[in-house]
């Protein structure tokens, strides 16, 4: 998918946050000020954009993973779909603490979410007490609220991609902790410095975390398509570098014999 000058302007990419609750850091990204809100030059966020997209696409095409993080109201569907379309796993409710720090803990919890649910499958509710069936179910509805985006994610994800840095400061951490690079939406208010691939962006707007987020989605997806092709050629590559010695010395052995 590629986004253009004009995509970014008609999504409202440009609209920044006002004057006076900006962080000065993001002075190089902004253009203009009118009405009293910044307005972010977009010839630069479609720059930002495209080196994103180009790091996510070798992440992808080395085999990698990326965890998508955007819990606020207006960026959570667009996450969840994104997320889901090319793949990788999200984070759409509370970030819980430790999620990359702690991941042994959190890898217990989505066991325990499998336990019940292979309960409630196996139709175990059935035989239970109406009071332990009621206490599994709102353990179940929490821990799937919480851990729904990342059941599937059992190593640390390879990158991120996060919008709104300021609100998911704890998930900043941790990745800056683990040394896991980011690509993340940036508005006027937010600090880039520990942001690997910032995209200066209004992080508020529907339609433009939409836009930024399914540009990303789809080169991931792309590049995981690739990848997927590539793979199995791979890997039947290096099976004939394994046997292929072997054949060439059984041969001799054979004729031998």
């Amino acid at each position: 998918m590629a986004v253009e000058v004009k995509d970014l302007l008609d999504a409202g990419v440009h609209f920044g946050h006002q004057t006076k609750r900006w962080n000065p850091k993001m002075k190089k990204f902004i253009f203009d000020k009118r009405n009293g809100i910044y307005l972010i030059d977009l010839n630069k966020t479609k720059v930002q954009l495209d080196e994103a997209c180009e790091f996510l696409r070798k992440v992808t095409m080395d085999g990698g993973s990326t965890l998508f993080v955007g819990t606020k109201k207006q960026a959570q569907q667009a996450v969840k779909e994104s997320a889901a379309k090319c793949g990788m796993p999200c984070v759409t409710e509370r970030w819980l603490g430790g999620t990359l720090t702690n991941m042994t803990t959190v890898r217990r919890s989505v066991k325990r979410l499998l336990f019940i649910d292979g309960l409630e499958k196996d139709g175990k509710f059935v035989s239970m007490h109406k009071k332990e069936v009621s206490s599994l179910r709102r353990e179940q509805f929490r821990l799937h609220k919480n851990l729904d985006g990342i059941v599937k994610m059992e190593k640390l994800p390879t990158a991120m991609f996060i919008i709104d840095v300021k609100r998911e400061q704890n998930a900043v951490n941790e990745a800056n902790r683990l040394k896991i690079p980011i690509v993340a939406i940036v508005d006027t208010n937010c600090d880039p410095d520990p942001i690997d691939y910032p995209v200066a962006s209004n992080d508020d707007a529907i339609k433009a975390i939409r836009l930024l987020t399914a540009a990303i989605s789809d080169t991931i997806a792309e590049a995981r398509a690739e990848y997927e092709r590539r793979t199995p050629r791979k890997q039947t590559e290096e099976k004939l570098e394994v046997t292929a010695p072997v054949a060439e010395a059984a041969a001799p052995a054979a004729a031998a014999a």
